[in-house]
């Protein structure tokens, strides 16, 4: 007999989705395939610390075995990833403290370095005869795509030079071209950046050089992503934004013919975070398959030469898709997928009969949650006081064991990026409040991705603004709709959304009972100047280029109006953060304590731009958990 769900008020609900729970999954990212198509490997974050894992697939895949040896692997340009890659029998790996490209046999002992240690790298791509190795590399902030014998004899030398930043080198599959993604300050990836095809020449006894090169799409206001060789080597794939929506597009390299094979509102591309991002993957047989996006939810689709995309029969409870790659010698692919109640996890799809067989090989998460625990979203949408259409996702409390009647507790969610978007995808924080009886709203606010090229462009010069309004706007129409308290609203946000949460609470004072704020930006000058490389002139398109837009600086920097703050707020920063600095967040936590503010400010030693150790992450939601009971349920 089913036990009756027990009265308490939200908020309170006890949850098996514990601190501990959540600090005990590992990452996964980065899936690869031998050239026999026999072995696949991927990226897995275990606590602080990256590891190169492989499974044999012919063998069913039950021996995972780590093969990045006494190694941590991560590699360090921008944000990361391009990791590492399987080719020739090897893996190949970027080691995290040193830098270097290593090279180790599947069947083998030992890694061996094939790169000097010097700058960054990233992205390793072994030419099809597994002579070569292109990689990009970063030092002294020059950026540029090398090559080096596999062998690790000799020294790299640069074949692409001169450009602000380079992205996914790929050969073609007689490596006689490679292809990548370059593009200039002050853009960012998606907002122009062009896919350059290059013919090489191969000196005897030297390594090989650019005989000819030439860009085949994209430009200043035009974003590509991706490039992906025919297996016949005659034309490349590649995603691009030129009609407003991320779609793929076929160029022949003899001809110079360019088609589109999607149309639609509809999003087959995503931005360009880290190196090895990937939304499309090129089948031995050339059929290809995609990632459709709309609203939050994506599906995987099958292209077929002339005719409509198909959406594959994948098991609904995925809602997101990352990184699919397909094996060179048969009509598979590999692909990390997630659903709002389905943690990560590795798939392998076997497209070689009619309908699709999946096999789940590695799951992220070890916990099974009980279902009725998960929230399952809902679009949803409001107009903001500009009069635009602004969408996201509405999570309502779901527990097993609890329930309360009135309208919940609403905790906002303002994604970072800001060019970035929440989907449906596995959201632990949101779960993690979800399951304890608040309502969560992740707004996709003016800037969000995944909506259109116009909407991602609705934010220049309006961050801080737009973003802020666009969160308080759905906050009310979730309480006018009785979704939401609207007397007990907090703002929860990290990196550019935390940010936006520190803003809110700036402009609009007493509206929200309380904030979260990680890892956020408080100063637009400190941040224009002290970030990484990759986001140096990121601010020029959304505020203003300095000198300039000084005073929208200035009036936008919740540091210069500190004393304006008065609402409870949590401040959470990691020590060794080289995207937004730790002076940020001390700059702010004493202004705070200084006028006797509420507040909590937590510092985590060792961390980045995000957590990884497992005592952090059981730290900061047991924090936040404690936090939101106290100033939102007070």
């Amino acid at each position: 007999m089913r036990r009756m769900p027990e009265r308490r008020p939200y908020g309170l609900w006890e949850s098996p989705i514990t601190p501990a729970a959540l600090a005990g999954g590992i990452r996964l990212r980065g899936p690869s395939w031998d050239s026999d198509g026999r072995t696949l490997g991927w990226f897995e974050g275990r606590g602080d610390r990256g590891v190169a894992v492989a499974a044999d697939l012919a063998k069913g895949g039950g021996d995972i075995r780590d093969v990045s040896s006494e190694y941590a692997v991560r590699a360090g340009v921008g944000y990361g990833g391009g990791d590492f890659a399987l080719a020739s029998g090897n893996a190949w790996f970027v080691g995290h403290e040193s830098q270097r490209v290593y090279r180790r046999p599947l069947d083998g002992d030992s890694a061996r370095p094939i790169t000097p240690t010097f700058g960054e790298a990233s992205s390793p791509a072994v030419s099809p005869d597994g002579r070569w190795v292109a990689y990009v590399h970063s030092y002294e902030d020059e950026d540029v795509i090398a090559v080096v014998a596999s062998s690790g004899e000799g020294w790299p030398q640069h074949l692409a030079r001169g450009r602000d930043f380079y992205m996914q080198p790929v050969w073609s599959p007689a490596g006689d071209r490679l292809a990548w993604v370059e593009w200039d300050h002050p853009n960012m990836p998606w907002d122009g950046s062009e896919l350059r095809v290059a013919e090489l020449a191969f000196p005897e006894g030297s390594l090989p050089a650019i005989a000819r090169s030439e860009v085949v799409a994209g430009g200043a206001d035009v974003a590509v992503l991706q490039p992906a060789f025919s297996p016949d080597g005659e034309a490349v794939y590649y995603v691009s934004d030129e009609t407003g929506w991320g779609h793929l597009y076929r160029h022949g390299l003899a001809t110079g013919e360019r088609r589109a094979l999607t149309s639609g509102d509809c999003e087959y591309g995503t931005p360009s975070w880290g190196q090895g991002v990937a939304t499309f993957a090129v089948l031995p047989s050339g059929r290809l398959v995609a990632t459709r996006q709309r609203q939050g939810f994506a599906r995987l689709v099958l292209i077929e030469d002339g005719s409509e995309a198909r959406e594959l029969d994948i098991p609904a409870a995925y809602a997101s898709f990352e990184n699919p790659v397909a094996s060179p010698m048969a009509e598979r692919l590999a692909v990390i997928a997630s659903g709002p109640a389905t943690s990560p996890r590795l798939l392998v799809v076997d497209l070689e009969g009619g309908a699709p067989e999946v096999t789940t090989l590695r799951v992220s998460d070890p916990e099974a949650f009980p279902a009725a625990a998960l929230s399952r979203p809902e679009p949803v949408s409001w107009t903001n006081p500009a009069g635009d259409e602004v969408h996201g996702l509405y999570y309502p409390p779901a527990s097993e064991r609890f329930t309360d009647q009135g309208p919940p507790p609403l905790i906002v969610f303002v994604h970072g990026g800001p060019t970035d978007h929440v989907d449906a995808g596995w959201r632990p924080q949101v779960q993690f409040l979800a399951s304890r009886g608040y309502a969560v709203l992740a707004v996709n606010y003016r800037g969000s991705s995944g909506a259109g090229r116009e909407t991602m462009l609705a934010l220049r010069g309006e961050w801080g603004v737009a973003d802020v309004e666009d969160c308080r706007a759905g906050a009310e129409a979730m309480a006018a709709r009785g979704l939401a308290d609207g007397d007990r609203i907090a703002i929860m946000g990290g990196s550019a959304g935390g940010y936006t949460v520190l803003r809110s609470l700036q402009v609009h004072p007493g509206f929200y009972r309380a904030g979260v704020c990680y890892y956020g930006i408080s100063n637009l000058f400190t941040l224009a100047s002290d970030t990484h490389k990759f986001e140096a002139r990121y601010l020029d398109s959304l505020v203003g280029p300095l000198p300039d837009a000084s005073s929208r600086y200035r009036e936008r920097s919740p540091i210069f109006h500190a004393h304006t703050l008065a609402d409870p707020i949590a401040l959470f920063q990691g020590t060794e953060d080289r995207v937004v600095p730790r002076d940020q967040s001390d700059s702010l936590a004493a202004s705070l304590r200084s006028r006797r503010v509420p507040h909590e400010y937590h510092v985590y030693e060792g961390e980045g731009h995000g957590w990884r150790k497992p005592e952090t992450v059981d730290a900061f939601y047991t924090a936040v958990d404690r936090f939101l009971r106290q100033y939102l349920l007070g």
